[in-house]
């Protein structure tokens, strides 16, 4: 069976058989600006297009019932708006990997014909709810769409802009090669399953230890019996008790995914270099131990044919390492012990880090950890210690072992002040997006965020919408100050990270486990609503 669509203008006819709108957009008509961040869960948005003029989630929508219908991407927008769009988040910093943004584009440019005023930023939440983004915070985002909706030229955005000086600050802060460039925002950071040749074989995890290859993703997830992922009902918990003694400050940590947007890839060709998966982002670390790049080569040689990895969003949960889970109890003098999830270099880092503290490690059934993740260990104890001087919301200030400093302030009313000192900032706009993400990432993650994992080990939230990432209407408003310091560049969002994870704990009373159920920040409760306070 075969479909007539339109895809940008240009006529196709495309097989149907049973497959979704984005298989057939992107390994069929070649639209690649239509990303893959769910596997197919219709939760991430990364992958919405116009259907009819009509913002839609591809990878939900049978093929079969946009039959003689008009599809528009991102790369079919009118070139005047797409440049437009593509210019003001690159100015905002609201495009750091640019993997969801080409679907956020397509979404904010339906709102914007429908009348959203260029400062309604309710009305931007609400366009966005459909969306998840982890990198930017929303702000950056909602920045952009002011520009565009209040037609500001996106020839003057960037003006005078050093974008490799940019790209460098982006290197530093995500600790991974990013380029900054308008483009990127309309999805072409130069990810690994973009890049692939045509042709290529597909892989994917087969569940058994091994691989299911096909000649198209569809196929391949076919054969290895690709199960859709559920949200559990099972309570996530921390997985640690606490040690014994008495303390001052206590805190277990919970299992929490990294979610990162676009899922671990890579490809090869026979006796070639695999592509890397952290193309234009770092996912935080969490893929520098990915299985891809090795599978691609192997399976490249074993079929001499070049091979395409793909890890699907349930594959990614599974088998990604996490941030150890931590119980810590502390006493005022800074002394105190640390239970931790058996982690390769743990031990040596927190006596690194913190040497007044003694180490327990525990076997802990559950997914990998590791160190390589955002700060991982060090952001946790360097919170509880910030906040040994009381639960007195005064602003929090941390030191990172690179040098950069943050100064984190929760106003009454909830807003977010941050401070950052990294050096040569290099690239204001890049460091200030960065400052932003990392206020978002610890809002989540210390009031929000967790993943039920079972007694045996086993991981049970497998949808994208259930790691509680914090959605743009709840993002509280972040003013961020560049501290221009002189000497060489260094990563200050790592700081940002800690010192706004302490500031939020401390706001709301040190509760003795994260996430705390409660994204309160206000000090008047009568303004609470189990949200951050909405400006």
């Amino acid at each position: 069976m075969t479909v007539e669509l339109t895809v940008d203008g240009v006529a196709h006819t495309v097989v149907a058989e049973s497959g979704s709108l984005l298989d057939v957009l992107r390994d069929e008509v070649g639209a690649l600006s239509a990303k893959d961040g769910c596997s197919p869960q219709g939760q991430c948005g990364c992958c919405t297009v116009l259907v009819d003029g009509a913002p839609r989630v591809a990878c939900v929508t049978p093929v079969r019932r946009v039959a003689g219908r008009s599809i528009t991407t991102v790369d079919g927008l009118d070139a005047d708006v797409r440049d437009r769009w593509a210019g003001a988040l690159c100015a905002s910093g609201g495009s750091q990997c640019g993997f969801c943004t080409p679907g956020i584009v397509v979404r904010l440019e339906g709102a914007r014909a429908k009348g959203v005023a260029a400062d309604d930023r309710k009305g931007v939440g609400q366009a966005l709810a459909a969306h998840l983004c982890r990198c930017t915070g929303w702000q950056t985002v909602e920045e952009a769409y002011a520009a565009v909706a209040g037609s500001v030229d996106a020839d003057d955005l960037s003006a005078g802009r050093d974008l490799d000086a940019a790209a460098r600050r982006a290197a530093i802060e995500g600790r991974a090669e990013q380029l900054v460039a308008p483009g990127v925002a309309l999805g072409r950071g130069g990810f690994a399953q973009d890049t692939a040749p045509p042709g290529a074989l597909v892989a994917v995890p087969d569940g058994r230890g091994g691989w299911t290859v096909g000649e198209t993703l569809a196929e391949a997830r076919a054969g290895a019996g690709k199960v859709q992922g559920r949200r559990t009902t099972i309570d996530a918990r921390p997985p640690l008790a606490l040690p014994d003694g008495e303390w001052d400050r206590t805190l277990r940590t919970s299992w929490v995914e990294p979610a990162y947007l676009e899922t671990d890839a890579s490809w090869c060709e026979p006796g070639g270099e695999p592509a890397t998966p952290l193309a234009n982002g770092g996912a935080f670390g969490a893929k520098r131990s990915s299985p891809a790049p090795r599978a691609a080569r192997a399976l490249a040689d074993e079929h001499g044919r070049a091979v395409r990895v793909v890890l699907s969003r349930e594959d990614t949960v599974r088998m990604g390492p996490k941030r150890p889970p931590l119980a810590v109890g502390v006493r005022r003098d800074g002394t105190g012990v640390v239970r931790v999830a058996r982690t390769a270099g743990g031990v040596d880092a927190i006596a690194r880090w913190w040497p007044g503290l003694s180490v327990e490690e525990v076997d802990v059934p559950g997914p990998p950890t590791s160190l390589d993740l955002r700060g991982a260990i060090w952001v946790e104890l360097a919170a509880v210690m910030a906040t040994l001087d009381g639960a007195d919301p005064e602003p929090v200030t941390v030191t990172d072992p690179d040098g950069g400093r943050a100064t984190v302030a929760i106003g009454a009313d909830g807003h977010v002040s941050v401070t950052v000192a990294a050096g040569d900032p290099l690239d204001e706009v890049v460091l200030r997006s960065y400052a932003i993400g990392a206020v978002h990432q610890a809002l989540g993650w210390v009031t929000s965020e967790a993943l039920a994992v079972d007694d045996d080990g086993e991981v049970h939230d497998l949808t994208i919408r259930s790691f509680g990432i914090v959605r743009a209407l709840d993002m509280p408003p972040v003013d961020v100050v560049v501290d221009a310091a002189s000497g060489p560049p260094v990563n200050g969002s790592d700081a940002v990270l800690a010192a706004a994870a302490a500031a939020i704990w401390r706001r709301q009373g040190c509760p003795p486990a994260w996430p705390t159920r409660s994204s309160t920040l206000t000090t008047d409760r009568s303004l609470g609503s189990g949200r951050p306070t909405e400006q």
